[in-house]
């Protein structure tokens, strides 16, 4: 019975292939890393063609390992990482490197737009903030620096869309990431062409791709797309959603009071509310799902890629050594952090390695020559736990703020129990796990399972295809410290970003 669904997602540093269930569960899961390239300081991207190679190898390995005939999957469907860029020709193939979204090559632009006035107006008009990794910034970068390429440029895609094209052949968006890249009214889900006309962008109206729903059939695997993933030719591929939506949903996020979090590339942290915020613009907003909402964001490149870039710069040698015994990184650190946990600790770790919001540097500050690699994770768990407190507090300010009573935790942190508890201690709010390793692939199947009708509806989706399994209180006297803490994390902060301005 064709009950079997592989959701893809493409992050920022790994692509990964999952087999679900009808039931939502995991069966397993393949992964390939993704290589950043660092062409220029501040410029990240990353060779979409290269990507698709290792999507297909993921898929591929995903079959074969786990006996899954081909004609047994029902569906497949692509979530990615949002804006960025992709560039592609009349033929679908890029013609340049693809842009990350935590690339800054853009920021002056984005600042000129600050000072004249114009970046204000126009993120009333697409109820989020403008920010440099941005597609519409992107597309302004290009057209002055890069005519040749926009030039080239047939259509610009997101990163699921790109892949989705190997798949299938088309060439569309869904309003999930035509949200985040900055493209729409997320009121009205179309184009703001008063925003495109203003920032000098019209040009690129003709290249950008049309926007068709979510959940819904984009395609069928076609005969080269077949032969590089041991797909059956023919098999139903669904348009599906951008990451930040896959994962709430992954996180069973479909009330008001639940507020997703994201400890992953990005700190993202997502509350739903019923019609676009307003009072504080946040830093994305996207339609949802989910009953018509609207999934409000603030977030910031200062999560747990903070914690992946000194396991591989720093531990390498160690997490070697606990792959070799059958242990993962994780166990590893955790273990070094409970130990380090019941000690006193004031080493304070600045998680902007990819940027900071008012351009601290990213770095450990208050070692000693007594502080070992334990007190020195553990202040990377909490100096990324910090980070996502000042996202958390900013998209909790304003009239029409959303008032969670728990967080759904996703990403690499919430294959930490240690981290787990630590996010509940630092925030001061429940934090609760779902099932599975992979949520964003988990988003991304259950687009899919809706559009083949496996599920009525993304909301029985959700109920049937997502369990939590823990659930981690916050501690008062724990929380208490971790509130002074903060603040000196916060003080620091402003402090270090201030004198490097000065410089």
């Amino acid at each position: 019975m064709q009950e079997r669904i592989i959701g893809i997602d493409a992050g920022g540093t790994m692509t990964k292939a999952a087999l679900f269930d009808g039931a939502g569960q995991e069966l397993a899961c393949e992964r390939q890393p993704n290589r950043m390239l660092f062409p220029k300081p501040g410029h990240t991207e990353r060779d979409g063609e290269a990507m698709w190679e290792a999507t297909a190898k993921s898929v591929r390995t995903l079959l074969e390992n786990t006996g899954t005939p081909a004609a047994n999957i029902a569906a497949i469907s692509v979530t990615g990482y949002g804006s960025g860029i992709y560039l592609v020709d009349k033929d679908g193939r890029t013609v340049r490197p693809a842009v990350v979204s935590t690339d800054c090559r853009a920021t002056e632009i984005v600042d000129t737009w600050r000072r004249e006035g114009r970046a204000e107006r126009n993120e009333r008009r697409i109820q989020q903030r403008i920010w440099p990794g941005q597609a519409i910034s992107l597309m302004a970068w290009f057209q002055a620096n890069e005519p040749e390429a926009v030039e080239s440029t047939a259509t610009v895609l997101m990163c699921k869309d790109f892949l989705r094209w190997h798949l299938c052949g088309e060439q569309a968006t869904d309003p999930t990431d035509a949200g985040i890249a900055g493209f729409i009214d997320v009121s009205t889900r179309d184009y703001s062409e008063p925003m495109l006309d203003d920032l000098g962008l019209m040009a690129w109206r003709a290249k950008l791709p049309q926007i068709r729903p979510s959940v819904e059939l984009a395609g069928a695997v076609t005969a080269a797309a077949a032969v590089a993933t041991g797909l059956k030719q023919g098999t139903p591929v669904v348009r599906g959603v951008v990451d930040v939506v896959g994962s709430s949903l992954a996180s069973g996020v479909v009330e008001p009071d639940q507020l997703s979090m994201v400890a992953g590339t990005f700190s993202i942290n997502s509350t739903l509310h019923a019609s676009p915020r307003l009072s504080v613009m946040p830093f994305l907003q996207t339609p949802y799902l989910i009953d018509g909402w609207m999934l409000a964001t603030e977030g910031a490149a200062t999560s747990a890629s903070n914690f992946e870039w000194f396991c591989r710069n720093v531990l390498d040698g160690e997490a070697a050594r606990a792959l070799a015994s059958g242990r993962s990184i994780y166990d590893v650190c955790n273990d070094l952090v409970a130990n380090a946990l019941a000690r006193d600790n004031d080493i304070l770790f600045l998680p902007y390695l990819f940027g900071s919001p008012n351009g601290a540097p990213a770095g450990l500050v208050g070692m000693k020559a007594s502080s070992n690699l334990g007190d020195l994770i553990r202040a990377i768990f909490e100096g990324i736990a910090f980070a996502h407190r000042i996202d958390i507090e900013r998209l909790l300010s304003g009239s029409d703020a959303a008032r969670p009573s728990c967080i759904r935790l996703a990403g690499g942190a919430s294959r930490s129990r240690i981290w787990a508890q630590l996010f509940a201690n630092a925030l001061g709010l429940p934090v609760e796990v779902t099932d599975g390793s992979e949520l964003g692939a988990r988003g991304a199947a259950i687009s899919a399972a809706v559009a083949v009708g496996l599920h009525n509806s993304t909301r029985a989706a959700v109920g049937k295809m997502v369990r939590v399994v823990d659930r981690f209180e916050p501690d008062p006297e724990r929380h208490h410290f971790y509130s002074r803490k903060y603040a000196r994390f916060r003080n620091t902060t402003t402090a270090l970003g201030s004198l490097s301005s000065a410089s």
